[in-house]
């Protein structure tokens, strides 16, 4: 790489962490640091949501959907746009009141207020366990970026030194750090990739007709994939809109719910169909690259799809522009994985161990913020595939926390005993099938069984308790109005 590039990415590195010391400065206490003092508007918050949920992961995934499948590939964030605009109206409106009234910032104190303490400790414990896993997705989406780019860098290597920039501005700077840098990122990542690496990428193609002579026609279809993917999808992804805590964080930190809402329509907007269909183009040229023989040929032996995009890029990108296409990856991965990061951080320090009201609470959160930070390193040093730890970490959190939200949306009186059913049976459905790899029929992922079980014993388990209530009712008021015997 050339030393302007790599100077670029440097620049850009040490200015988000820089942020992260400014911030820093500015927070006062846990109110400051895990929901912006509740004053943030849609623009900022729409951009902060899709940066997270897109972030680098996607943006690696996206690139390696549409070198092995083209276009329909895009589907996947078809789901985000879904997911997005129901929780807009559905959830927000709830949710804010809810979060305002009761000085709320995490997901699973919402639920305490509805279920108990009990439920409200598996939710963060369930939360905090999903939210590492997605955090070392996208430290390992940096890793696979930068071993494309950097001649002589390791994945462990790059694992380590992108982890570790991640984590250290978002332990400093908190909330507002992350939504405010997600904003930057978000643009850089837009401009980057539709004003610089597609226009490149066709330039070194010879343009796209000369790039269709290589592709195989259906992979320029939007019908180049099996329905039960898009269902697969579907269960993994849409339901994650309301449960996912880096969300919930976004709507306590709104300065209103209308402001809320209108975030989550832009953000729905921007992830399908702006990001779908840039990320698997940017894959899909990268395709045509290999074939035509634009990338040299000690690169054609590379297996790994996800890294087949920065390959191109670093092939047919000019001084200069490398480095700003670069940046503008880092941005979508670093957007994503402090997002995350806080999720988790807040899981554990506001709901599990309480540190809201210490007297320390603040220097507690940000040292709880570095320790999970290390331990996604640890996690994503095992794991080779970026797409695949992302959509377990998701269907992990959806199968254990999506039954009691419905519980939250749909029961006056929510029972507690019905929600740990759901949570406890959903996420341990999951794991059994993950960990024995037993084959589901259809090619339905394990995610399907898990949240349909979770949601199933959730309203069969409501049922029973409040027609016992009502029976006990009964039987009280009998008791009361029976003569007593003489």
């Amino acid at each position: 790489m050339h030393f302007i590039d790599f100077s670029i990415i440097v620049i850009y590195l040490l200015t988000m962490l820089l942020i992260g010391f400014w911030f820093h400065r500015k927070n006062n206490n846990t109110e400051d640091y895990f929901v912006g003092s509740r004053k943030m508007t849609k623009w900022h918050l729409g951009l902060s949501v899709v940066a997270t949920d897109v972030g680098g992961g996607f943006s690696i995934g996206l690139g390696g959907l549409g070198f092995v499948m083209g276009i329909s590939g895009s589907w996947i964030l078809f789901t985000g746009l879904v997911g997005a605009w129901l929780t807009a109206v559905i959830l927000i409106p709830k949710v804010h009141k809810a979060g305002l009234a009761h000085k709320i910032q995490t997901f699973p104190e919402l639920l305490k207020h509805s279920y108990g303490k009990t439920v409200a400790l598996t939710a963060a414990l369930i939360s905090a366990i999903g939210y590492m896993g997605f955090t070392a997705s996208q430290v390992l989406a940096g890793a696979k970026l930068s071993s494309a780019t950097f001649t002589g860098v390791s994945i462990t290597e790059a694992v380590i030194v992108m982890g570790a920039i991640a984590v250290i501005y978002t332990a400093l700077g908190g909330i507002k750090a992350v939504i405010y840098t997600d904003t930057i990122q978000w643009i850089i990542l837009l401009a980057g990739l539709s004003l610089i690496g597609i226009p490149y990428a066709l330039k070194s193609l010879g343009g796209w007709e000369a790039a269709k002579v290589f592709l195989d026609a259906e992979m320029l279809q939007l019908n180049n994939i099996k329905m039960i993917t898009i269902v697969n999808w579907a269960f993994s992804i849409i339901p994650i809109w309301f449960i996912g805590m880096t969300l919930y964080q976004r709507i306590f930190a709104a300065k209103s719910a209308g402001e809320a809402q209108k975030a989550w329509f832009i953000a729905g907007l921007f992830e399908y169909p702006f990001m779908a269909f840039l990320g698997v183009f940017l894959g899909l040229l990268a395709k045509a690259a290999f074939l035509s023989g634009v990338i040299p040929e000690a690169y054609m032996s590379n297996p790994d799809s996800e890294t087949a995009m920065p390959i191109m890029l670093k092939q047919v990108l000019p001084v200069g522009a490398l480095g700003l296409i670069m940046a503008a990856y880092f941005s979508a991965i670093l957007s994503t994985a402090d997002s995350c990061l806080m999720a988790a951080s807040g899981n554990i320090s506001l709901d599990l161990f309480k540190y809201k009201n210490a007297d320390n609470a603040l220097k507690m959160s940000q040292w709880m913020t570095l320790l999970v930070g290390i331990l996604a390193i640890i996690v994503a040093l095992y794991i080779p595939s970026v797409l695949e730890l992302m959509l377990l970490s998701y269907a992990f959190m959806v199968c254990g926390l999506m039954a009691p939200v419905l519980g939250f949306i749909i029961f006056k009186k929510p029972s507690r005993r019905a929600a740990l059913t759901a949570m406890i049976s959903g996420s341990g459905i999951l794991l059994l099938i993950k960990i024995t790899g037993l084959e589901m029929p259809w090619q339905l992922d394990a995610v399907v069984p898990g949240l349909l079980v979770s949601i199933l014993l959730m309203f069969v388990v409501q049922w029973y308790d409040q027609r016992n209530k009502a029976k006990n009712k009964i039987t009280n008021k009998a008791d009361q109005l029976s003569i007593p015997p003489v």
